[in-house]
């Protein structure tokens, strides 16, 4: 992290995730009694216990192509790319890496989290009021570890003692537990953890609203989500609802309600905070950002903390890190694109009037460079239509704060690939014939705070929770609790939706399942590629309905520039709703014979 300082001891990174089975292997070079001595080593070692939300095999790259597949997103765009790992692509197997190295990740942040907690009372020199925050920020990540175990996998095997005891390979063998029981070990620990009077979790406001480190905000607004995921579980199993499931929409709100009161806010803009994500900043211009992954560096120096946030997940750009002289708004920051929007997302955003969510979430423009001259770097940006040009260069939109290209051919319409120079637009063409899946443009390399951009490494933070994702999990919960949207609802959608310039709905909707459906909207075009809408979609029961249409969509190739070679990405069958037990983990855990439906 930054605010606590990023580093990766040796001791904790011994083992790589792809091959250390912390729930049978001994973590070697982790020895407790000779290392837990004094305070700054148990500060090491709690950094090293957040360190794996930054791992390669989660925020750090790879988590894009488990969750990132839904129905407003998918892999590949204008290349026609499938990816050989991960669930994005719907070709995923039980030895699949990318899944069996995030297992093996969240099993090792745990491993983690055991041994602090069970070293951490016989150090000497720490103050109680320390000691406690530190052990409350190992028992949130422990439990939130968990969660993303059992939101990904159901029931998993559970263990809140270290593999590690005495010099001894404990719990070799551990049978998975019901996700249910795991739940209530959830929600017990960070409500514990986040409590004024068991817990020792900071405000955010003790904290200077630096979203690194878990906060009392960050600790309800989690909780938030997790009783919302709760309170849907029943759905992918295909059962009814239970009848405490109710009252999870009411704790969901509870939590929700708590992080109102803590002095967080939206931004002026909707960019600003991904403005500040990528400019190393905090909070410039109010307190949305309650929870981020951290990254620093460019994978060049000693310290390797580095992600890819806007390599895979942005702007599509051309790579000019050989050439040296090519710095400064010539080189943007070389991203593959690996995620582009559906024409769905698309149509969201214009139906709504919602011109600002869309020209940052969605790229308004692709960069243009001149092929036979590669050395100029980027020489302007061609815009998708004139409208889309006249609003990102008008005065009140981001355009201010991006890059410009005002050369010879600026402000005119697209004719030559390569020869113009300056920000152009493309010819109009005719109605239902325009390009509808476009790039990713959320993280955008272009405001990284180096003169010259390495290729794959960024530092650019990743997004685990904004103050709007609350209040819309309050309207939600809200709602789903009385059955119709309350005055709380309505305020909370409404601060969302004046934030983005469109139209307010307060006394407008009456009906429960139609403010549900305003909700379920306005979280795609809100929170869209920061991977909470494969989970929403779960949550909802609809998750392979609303692939499945995608499928068709694609297919028939309306608005869609590879259709064709994306369609299968969509036609997903129910057993997506879970991912596989890896044949790594059952090779070795005798315990666990089966695996989830249909794997």
């Amino acid at each position: 992290m930054k605010k606590i300082k990023i580093v990766f001891l040796s001791l904790l990174a011994a083992c790589t995730m792809a091959s250390c089975d912390f729930l049978e292997k001994e973590p070697y070079k982790i020895v407790p009694e000779n290392y837990f001595t004094n305070e700054s080593e148990v500060q090491a070692f709690l950094t090293g216990t957040y360190a794996n939300l930054g791992q390669s095999t989660f925020y750090g790259n790879s988590y894009l192509v488990l969750v990132g597949g839904d129905d407003l997103e998918f892999y590949g765009g204008s290349t026609g790319r499938i990816s050989d790992t991960g669930l994005i692509c719907n070709n995923t197997t039980t030895s699949d890496a990318a899944v069996t190295n995030f297992w093996f990740n969240l099993y090792n942040g745990i491993e983690r989290a055991n041994i602090l907690l069970e070293q951490i009372d016989n150090v000497p020199g720490i103050s109680d009021k320390n000691r406690l925050q530190y052990k409350s920020e190992a028992r949130f990540l422990r439990a939130f570890y968990y969660f993303n175990l059992v939101q990904c996998w159901g029931d998993v095997p559970f263990k809140t003692e270290s593999t590690y005891s005495s010099g001894t390979v404990t719990n070799k063998d551990i049978a998975r537990t019901d996700k249910n029981e795991i739940y209530k070990f959830i929600v017990k620990e960070i409500e514990e953890a986040a409590d004024d009077e068991t817990g020792g979790l900071l405000s955010a406001q003790e904290l200077g609203y630096k979203p690194g480190r878990v906060s009392k905000s960050a600790a309800w607004g989690i909780l938030a989500r997790i009783y919302l995921f709760w309170a849907g579980e029943h759905n992918r199993d295909g059962k009814q609802a239970p009848a405490e499931a109710k009252s999870y929409f009411e704790r969901a709100s509870f939590f929700g309600q708590k992080v109102r009161t803590q002095g967080h806010a939206l931004a002026e803009n909707y960019w600003d905070p991904f403005i500040n994500m990528c400019s190393d900043k905090y909070n410039t211009t109010a307190n949305e950002s309650i929870w981020e992954a951290e990254f620093a560096g460019d994978g060049t120096g000693d310290v390797r903390s580095e992600g890819r946030i806007g390599n895979t997940i942005g702007l599509q750009c051309s790579d000019f890190s050989s050439l040296s002289n090519v710095v400064g708004k010539a080189d943007p920051g070389y991203s593959y694109g690996f995620i582009w929007a559906t024409p769905k997302l698309y149509d969201l955003y214009v139906n709504n009037g919602d011109k600002k969510r869309f020209t940052w979430s969605i790229a308004p423009f692709t960069y243009r460079r001149i092929s036979t001259k590669n050395y100029l770097g980027i020489v302007g940006r061609t815009f998708e239509n004139k409208e889309l040009y006249d609003l990102v260069k008008s005065a009140d939109w981001y355009g201010p704060k991006s890059y410009n290209y005002d050369g010879a051919n600026e402000g005119q319409e697209y004719d030559s690939k390569v020869e113009q120079i300056g920000d152009v637009y493309k010819k109009a063409v005719a109605a239902g014939r325009e390009r509808k899946d476009l790039c990713c443009a959320k993280f955008r390399r272009e405001y990284e705070p180096t003169a010259k951009k390495n290729k794959n490494n960024t530092s650019i933070n990743f997004p685990i929770l904004r103050y709007s994702d609350v209040l819309l999990m309050i309207a939600e919960a809200e709602n789903e609790y009385y059955g119709a949207p309350t005055p709380l609802a309505e305020e909370c959608l409404k601060e969302v939706r004046d934030r983005a310039g469109i139209e307010d709905l307060t006394g407008k909707i009456t009906s429960g399942d139609e403010f549900l459906k305003v909700i379920k909207d306005e979280r795609a075009m809100e929170l869209c590629f920061e991977y909470t809408r494969r989970f929403d979609l779960i949550r909802w029961g609809e998750f392979v309905e609303k692939m499945n249409e995608q499928a068709v969509q694609a297919q028939s190739g309306n608005n869609w520039n590879q259709g064709a070679q994306v369609a299968p990405f969509f036609n997903v069958t129910s057993t997506y709703q879970y991912f596989p037990i890896p044949d790594a983990e059952k090779s070795v855990n005798k315990l666990i014979t089966g695996n989830n439906p249909g794997w």
